[in-house]
């Protein structure tokens, strides 16, 4: 239940009153998620060069931003103060925050992004700034300060490595202690600084600009283009400045054009595969020595199919589609899939005929998948 994490607030009543539009501080919303990882732990992880990091330090007024992979000497010479250590995609390598991504399952999967988790000592932060995103900020340790305001005035610190807000004006202030949870809705500016040792979770969503989205569908759309012909001009006549682009030309060009089409199939497909698609340094990890098929059905049928922690898996009416590729199968074999995008996993003993023992085992092969029902 969404209400022992929002307040007392249902998830239809969250959605209504702040979901981009106002901010929620939920007191002791997630305190069971205080043991999900360590400083150790976090620093682990900024060593792995599979996992997004970067380490921000400030001296004074100035910036400095280095990207993982790090390793412990990078650490060794940090001060003792005013620096942040951040690790992306945590969800994507750590059951556990998998699990906490999905406690916000009451938005659909296809705008939940990732757990990121931060480390600070005290005097620690990334700056005064905003994000395009609705964000969560759960702290997991120690204490963090949170100044928020709804200024209007967005305008950026020139030159700075970082999105640093150039006029930071605070009208809210929170003191967020292990357990409590802060909801910002995009663009809402907001200052985070460590009062002492602290780490600090911000689940994320994707908001992808409508330049983004624009620019690949238009991707999408060049590998399914299938127009005939070619340019030709039998009527062409002489022109007194040769450099000149005819206004005939430039019609014929637009008829072209406009034999581009597209539906509402189209724009689906490209959802689903744009959505799942895997981000560029996500790699997936097949099964070193995979099972014949049979053998796999066999295990599958007894212990159970769950989604790996990369995995993203989401439907269409009757389309699936899986790590940024698509399937349409029968009614049945999609009832089965739904279950398991929805799940992300598969009971043992559940009934899976040809088809989707056909494409349970690609995926199992490929990665996607992996054999066992314990979902975390």
């Amino acid at each position: 239940m969404v209400e022992k994490f929002l307040s007392g607030l249902t998830a239809e009543q969250f959605l209504r009153r702040h979901w981009q539009k106002k901010p929620l501080l939920a007191p002791q919303a997630l305190p069971e998620y205080g043991n999900l990882l360590n400083r150790s732990a976090l620093f682990r992880l900024a060593m792995r060069d599979d996992v997004q990091s970067r380490l921000i330090v400030r001296e004074r007024s100035r910036w400095q931003v280095a990207h993982g992979p790090f390793t412990r000497d990078d650490f060794a010479g940090l001060p003792k103060t005013g620096w942040t250590l951040l690790v992306q995609g945590v969800d994507q390598v750590l059951p556990a925050a998998k699990k906490l991504l999905l406690e916000f399952c009451f938005i659909p999967y296809a705008r939940l992004d990732d757990v990121m988790v931060s480390y600070a000592p005290p005097g620690g932060g990334v700056g005064p700034h905003f994000d395009s995103y609705d964000v969560f900020l759960l702290q997991l340790a120690g204490t963090r300060r949170w100044r928020v305001s709804s200024q209007r005035d967005l305008s950026l610190v020139e030159n700075a490595p970082l999105k640093i807000l150039r006029r930071f004006r605070p009208q809210r202030e929170w003191l967020l202690h292990p357990g409590d949870m802060l909801y910002l809705p995009p663009r809402f500016a907001h200052d985070g600084v460590a009062v002492d040792d602290c780490l600090t979770c911000s689940i994320g969503f994707r908001a992808p600009s409508t330049q983004e989205l624009g620019v690949r569908f238009l991707e999408f759309l060049q590998d399914r283009l299938a127009l005939e012909g070619i340019y030709s001009d039998p009527g062409l006549r002489p022109q007194k400045h040769p450099s000149q682009i005819g206004p005939a030309m430039v019609e014929q060009m637009r008829r072209v054009m406009a034999r581009i089409d597209w539906n509402e199939r189209d724009i689906a497909q490209f959802a689903g595969q744009y959505l799942t698609e895997p981000k560029p340094h996500v790699v997936f990890d097949p099964p070193r020595r995979p099972l014949a098929r049979r053998s796999f059905a066999l295990r599958a049928a007894r212990h159970g199919l769950r989604l790996a922690l990369k995995t993203q898996m989401l439907c269409h009416g009757r389309q699936i589609f899986i790590n940024g590729e698509c399937c349409k199968p029968n009614a049945a074999t999609g009832r089965l899939l739904l279950q398991l995008a929805d799940q992300r996993f598969l009971p043992p003993h559940t009934d899976a005929n040809t088809e989707s023992s056909h494409w349970l085992y690609q995926w199992y092969r490929a990665g996607y998948i992996e054999l066992g029902c314990n979902r975390f």
